[in-house]
This record gives C-alpha cells, structure tokens and sequence, in this order.
C-alpha cells in the first residue's frame, strides 16, 4: 500500500508533473543518507555484516514498528512520516523496558524477542486500529525540514563515530574508561532474571539507575549480539537520533515555525559552550555521553515525557496517553536518577505561578505533579544506590572541578569538604569571593545558548503560556542543582546535562517568536559559527590567538585568573556587541530592500524593536558558534586517522587477558560465579588501589565473589575517609576477600570447597599480573585454559 507505515501517501495528479515526482524522492534522499552513512560508521568500526542486519531489523522490527502503532494510537499521528517514526521509536523503547521487565521477573528471557507480536497482530486484527497502520491527517513538511534534519542526524552520527573509533572492539592490546567496563558487566548482568546483584561483588543487591543497560541487554539478547558490541558500536546512535527527532519535534509544536526543528536538533545535541578561545572551560559542555550510557538514553523518555507535560501545562487533553506520565516518570527515574527532578521542580514553578496569577489550582497539572513526585519516590526506591546517597548539599561545589578556584584557593580543601561553601572561598576574604563571582559569571556567560530563551518570561504574550514557565523552570533547576549539590564524581553535572536540549529549545522558540526577517538570522549566525571556528583553532590557517592560562597547575595565581576571566568576558562582550550590531544593520539594510508588504503600514520601528532584533541576532550568533565548535571538531576528527599509542599504556590490558575473560563468557553456565584475583586499576593489586577494574565481569559475562568494588554503596558512602577518594577505599569485607584472594596465593582444598558451597564459584580466573598465583592451584582445580598471564581454572561440580 503506498499509505502503509513505511511510505507516506502521495496523492498524484494526472499527469504527473516534474515537481510531484521530485520532492518525494528529494525529501526521501537525506533519510537514505543518514542510514547509509550509519551501515557504513558500523562497518569501518568492525562491525560483522550479519550483526548490523540483526540490528537494523531489531530496530525496525521490535522498536519503531510497534512504537509507532502504539504511539499513533495513543496521541494520534503527527502528519508526517519522520516525526510519527520518531516519536514511535522513543514508544518502542518504553515499551521494551516494559516487556523486558515482564521477562526478566518471570525468567523468560528467551520470549523476549518475541514481545512485539502481540502487538503487531492487535493492530492487524482489530478493525478500529487498522487505521494507525498509515501516516493519519497528513501535513508534509518542506524539503528543507528533511535536508535539515538529515544534516543533523549526519552530524551526530560523526559524533558518534569519534567516540567509538578510539574504543576497539576486545579482544586487544589496550584499555578501556572504567565506566564503560562497568556498564558492560552491568549489561550481562541484565540478561539473567531477577533479584539482579551487583556483578563485581555478587550476593550484593544492585542499586543503580541500569534502564540503559537494561535496553543494551535486550537488544543483545534479541539480536543475539554480544553485549560489548551492541554497548561499544551499535546502541548509541540510534538512541540519539530518537531524541533529535523529539527535541526537533517539542521545538516546532512550541514555535510554530518548521525551521525550528532542524535548529534545535542542531543546536541541543551538537552545541557546545560558548568560551570564544577562553581557557577556563565550562562543565556541562554537551547533553551527549559515549561513557554514560545512562545520560545519553534517558535524553528519549525525558523529551518524549517534556511533550506531554507541556500539554498537560496549557490544559490540553492526554485522554488514552494519561498512563504515559508516570510510566515515563519512573523510566526517567531508573535510567538516570538526575533526570525528573528538574522537570519536576520546572512543572512545580508552572503550578505555583498560575495559581498565584488566577487564584484556581490547574487540576491537571497538579495530577501530572503528583504522579512524577510518585515516580522520583519509587523510583529512588528502586533504583538508587550509593552514589545517589553521596550526593550533598554544598553550593557552589562545582568550583572544586573548575581550573581558577581548583588551581589556587581549593588546594587545601581536602578531598571531601563538609562545609555549606568550598572552604577556599572564604579563606581567600575578598579576592575569593571575586574569583568564585568571575568563575560562575563565566558559566552563565558560556552556557548562553542554553538559557537565553528564557527572555520569552519579559514578554507579556508569553509570559501567560504555562509551556514558558515550565521549560524556563526546568532549565533553572537543572542549572541550580548542578551549583547547589556536591558529588565526589562531579556528577551534579548531569543535572544539567540532561536539560540542555531542553533549554535549546526554549531558546530556539525566542528566535522563532523574535520574526525577524532571514537575512537577521542568518547573517549573526554565520558570523557567530565563523567566530567559534576561529577562537577554537579548529580550521588551519583560521585561527584568532587563544588567551593564555596564567602559569601551570602549580604555579598560577588567583590574580592571574582574574585577569585571564577579565580578558574572556571582554571578548565575549566584543562577540554580543559585533552580533547585536550586524543584525541591526541587516534589519536596516531588509527594510529598505523590502519595504512593508501590508499597504498603509509601516515596518515595525523605535527602540523595542531595535532591541529585538538586536536579542535575536545575538542568540543565532550564540547558537552559530556553539554549533560551530563541536561540528568544526568532529568534522575535523573524522577526516583524521588516529594515531594509534606508541608508548605502553598503564592502565592497558592485554589481548590475552581480554581474550580469557570472553572465552569464560562463552564457555561457562548463565549463572556461574567466578572467583578472581583481579581487583585494580593497574592490574597488580596494591593496598588502596583504584578499585575499578571490572573487566572480569565485562568481559567474562559473569558474577565474581570479589572483583572490584569502587563503586559499591558502602565504599562511595565511604568517600573522604582517611582522606581518600572512594575508589581508593578498603573492601569493607576483608574475611571475604582474604578468602578470595588466599586461593589463588595459598590454596587449599578446605577454601576451594567452601568458595564452592558458599558462593557458588565453579571458576578461577587467575592474572599473575595482578599477584602472584600458586602452582599448587593446578592440583586442586582443573585447568581449563592458559592465555599469557591468564590461567582459567574450573571447580568439579559436587
């Protein structure tokens, strides 16, 4: 059927004209581009052809295809094919989560890939829902909204491809981002049934926010894929590419304006900060994150979840998708637990603000409020652990991670302060309080982009839309958190990462509201990206003198600082001045060139005008130049072989040691334990080591008695003490790991029976890199496989 979900309905005339015939194939062109540029990233990142057909289908078939029906039945079609395929797909994932819930609880993993075909054969065999099959009350979008989009959705696969060049696929000689190994043995762990435990030191319950895991362990377990592939090559991009659709899709709901879309979809996932050549960077830089799988995953449930609460906000019917709200609250929760709390706080401001302003409570978005309070408690409940549990309240933390405060005053705050301010402050008197002003002064200047839509609140037009409230509170919540609280990992940071496509959008909607002719957008815009290239030294030969830091780490100066941020925000002043002017000229130079269209009337003229033409051409300069930055760099890395290391790599594994643990995967049971002498980071085990390995685990697939537990509750609650850093702390249980460790050094039969009966271990994994491993172990355990340093042991099963 030409109207079927897979191709929207052309109606043609007859006869066929040229243009009728070309803008289908020329809308459809960008879209082939994206997905043929995508086989091809996977495939240069040693993907095997069979894996990225199994994928391909995966996402197709038991993600977007179900998604998309249940969406189009829930909310109605958006009118076109991209969008409703976008919005299905961020569906398709929710209802996933779902159904690899139901399996995980009942133990049948094996059905899992099976879950879309109820779906499918509903909508197939109930006449009423036959309809959602094809694209409903059709309203196409231009040729340049799909040239657009395709643009952005390219660059963020470049984007992508950056990330996973540098990450070879195991097994070699090299190293991997501890996080990224833990979330690896967090995906194998997934794949079994619940209670889950927490793989690195099993019998441990896991608490954590796994969602994504949970969606990486699905896809491998419905591809039949291994789990480092899909979490190391495959997942990534399409995830991104569903929240472009959606943050591209709330922007022209809000706006009104197509453009709109292709801007913010830009701008939110390929914007970076605006530091114009500064070296005091800005945390927070982009919402992406190869290395947390949690961050860059929960941007789908949170965009898709935004839509719906800026209906509820303006007073708009869910009807049948009123369900969606907590679901995808408690989904937002157990993916990233930084997630909902800004939304919340943003739609609690769009409460108080409106009762206040009309004396009567808005019902509906006091429901939609209390659901996804429901859903943050639940949530908490469920899925936080230590590290939630880590984070305090102490503002302007953030300082601690930023070069000027970090450099100078806060060398003697000591690990873990537990003081209402960064000590430093205060102990610096007036030049403390200056610098921490500059610094912070500079991140609200750096992340212009992100809140500079929230002029919308001076307008009184919109200063009555609920939707502006509620984006403007959310990003100031995310803001605020993020210099509020206090984490050892300087993970407050997420709070605001998760709302930068959020306040893009916002931003992006100012723009549309400013209706200003195209030449003043385009023309600061331009210039803006011009200027970003060029203070970043991204393009050869184009390049604008970067400002020098002021000494090294142990010599700079809280003076030298304040100059350094003097200079920054003097440029950065030249930047708005420059732009705000080349608007106001090309608004000039418009009105003479194209005179009022309306006859009798005027162009639009005085001071407010000026001022809003000015605003706006100073915000396309801004999101020019934080487009500009990330795509000038990732370009530029692209076209770029990487040059491989030429020096040893300390905390590098080799290919032997990757190549035992994935043959323990493969050849041991779902639900043995492993013992292992493997804790540290290097390998060799030291007292007050980094305890992240995680390797075993990753890579071995399976639960160990003791691997590495930096990342337990207790140690990360343990963060400070005696001055260390929690991923230096003791295990808390040194009998157990005495245990462990003694059969590898001193084994004997008695400790071998007991791992066996008490742990349930049916595997040795012994690394001499990691401490010494007794001969005698080769008598009391079979040996099952020596790789270099590797010697794989298995236990008889009695």
């Amino acid at each position: 059927m030409a109207d079927t979900l897979v191709a929207e309905r052309i109606d043609t005339p007859t006869p066929t004209s040229r243009r009728t015939v070309l803008v289908p194939l020329l809308s459809t062109l960008p879209w082939a581009l994206v997905i043929a540029a995508l086989l091809v990233a996977w495939s240069r990142g040693g993907v095997p052809t069979l894996d990225v057909a199994r994928f391909g289908a995966y996402w197709v078939l038991a993600l977007v295809l179900p998604g998309t029906l249940v969406h189009r039945a829930l909310r109605g079609s958006r009118g076109n094919l991209p969008e409703d395929l976008g919005y299905g797909a961020a569906t398709g994932l929710l209802l996933e989560i779902i159904a690899w819930a139901l399996a995980a609880a009942t133990g049948q993993q094996s059905l899992l890939r099976w879950w879309p075909l109820p779906v499918l054969v509903a909508f197939a065999a109930v006449p009423r829902q036959r309809r959602h099959w094809r694209v409903g009350g059709r309203r196409p979008l231009p040729l340049a909204w799909h040239w657009g989009m395709g643009a952005a959705l390219l660059l963020v696969l470049a984007w992508g491809y950056t990330q996973w060049r540098m990450v070879p696929l195991p097994p070699v000689y090299g190293s991997y981002y501890q996080d990224v190994l833990y979330h690896l043995g967090l995906v194998q762990e997934l794949t079994r049934a619940m209670p889950f435990e927490l793989p690195h030191v099993a019998g441990e319950a896991l608490r954590y926010h796994y969602l994504s895991d949970a969606h990486i362990a699905s896809g491998s377990m419905i591809t039949g894929i291994s789990p480092a592939v899909v979490l190391l090559r495959l997942w990534l991009v399409p995830v991104i590419g569903t929240a472009v659709l959606l943050a591209a899709g709330l922007a022209r709901d809000l706006s009104g304006a197509v453009w709109a879309g292709p801007v913010a979809a830009l701008a939110a996932f390929t914007g970076s900060t605006v530091t114009l050549g500064s070296p005091v960077g800005v945390s927070g830089e982009i919402p992406l994150s190869y290395a947390s799988p949690s961050q860059t995953y929960a941007l789908v449930p949170l965009l898709l979840l935004a839509g719906l609460v800026v209906d509820v906000a303006r007073g708009r019917s869910l009807g049948a998708a009123w369900p969606l709200v907590p679901v995808l609250g408690l989904v937002c929760a157990g993916a990233k637990s930084s997630a909902v709390p800004p939304l919340i706080a943003g739609l609690g401001l769009t409460v108080v603000v409106f009762w206040w302003r009309r004396r009567q409570v808005p019902r509906p978005a006091l429901v939609a409020l209390a659901c996804l309070v429901a859903a943050m408690a639940l949530g908490f409940r469920l899925f936080a652990g230590g590290g939630a549990g880590t984070l305090r309240v102490q503002a302007l933390a953030l300082l601690h991670f930023i070069a000027p405060y970090a450099e100078t005053l806060g060398t003697g705050d000591g690990i873990w302060p537990s003081a209402p301010l960064p000590p430093g402050i205060n102990d610096g008197g007036v030049l403390g309080w200056l610098l921490a002003f500059a610094v912070v002064a500079w991140w609200v200047l750096g992340q212009t982009p992100r809140w500079v839509g929230m002029g919308l609140l001076v307008d009184g037009g919109h200063r009555a839309d609920p939707a502006v409230w509620l984006l403007a509170g959310t990003v100031l919540a995310g803001a605020g958190a993020t210099w509020v609280f206090q984490h050892p990992s300087i993970s407050q940071i997420y709070f605001w990462m998760g709302v930068i496509p959020v306040g893009v959008v916002l931003t992006t909607w100012s723009l549309a509201q400013a209706r200003a002719p195209w030449p003043v957008l385009v023309v600061p815009a331009v210039a803006g990206a011009l200027a970003g290239l060029a203070t970043a030294g991204t393009v050869v030969g184009f390049a604008v003198p970067r400002i020098s830091r002021p000494g090294t780490p142990t010599t700079s100066t809280v003076e030298g600082w304040l100059r350094v941020l003097g200079l920054s925000a003097a440029r950065y002043v030249l930047f708005v001045a420059v732009a705000a002017a080349l608007a106001v000229g090309v608004a000039a130079l418009w009105r003479r060139r194209v005179p009022s269209s309306v006859p009798g009337r005027a162009a639009p003229a005085g001071r407010r005008r000026a001022a809003a033409i000015a605003l706006a051409g100073v915000t396309a300069a801004m999101l020019g130049a934080s487009a500009a930055v990330v795509v000038g760099g990732t370009v530029r890395s692209v076209l770029t072989e990487p040059v491989p290391a030429t020096v040893p790599q300390a905390y590098a594994l080799t290919a032997d040691e990757m190549r035992a643990a994935l043959w323990l995967d493969d050849n041991a049971a779902d639900d043995d334990v492993v013992a292992t002498n493997v804790h540290c980071r290097p390998v060799r085990t030291t007292p007050h080591c980094d305890a992240r390995a995680f390797w075993v685990t990753g890579l071995g697939g399976h639960r160990t008695v003791v691997e590495s537990w930096g990342y337990t509750d207790e140690v990360v609650a343990a963060h400070g003490v005696e001055n260390l850093g929690y991923a230096r702390q003791s295990f808390p249980d040194q009998a157990l790991l005495a245990l462990n460790d003694g059969v590898f050094s001193r084994p004997t039969r008695a400790d071998l029976d007991r791992l066996r009966t008490e742990h349930g271990v049916r595997w040795l994994f012994a690394d001499s890199r990691a401490g010494a491993v007794s001969a005698e172990l080769a008598g009391l355990a079979q040996v099952r496989l020596v790789a270099g340093p590797v010697t794989v042991y298995e236990l008889n099963r009695q």
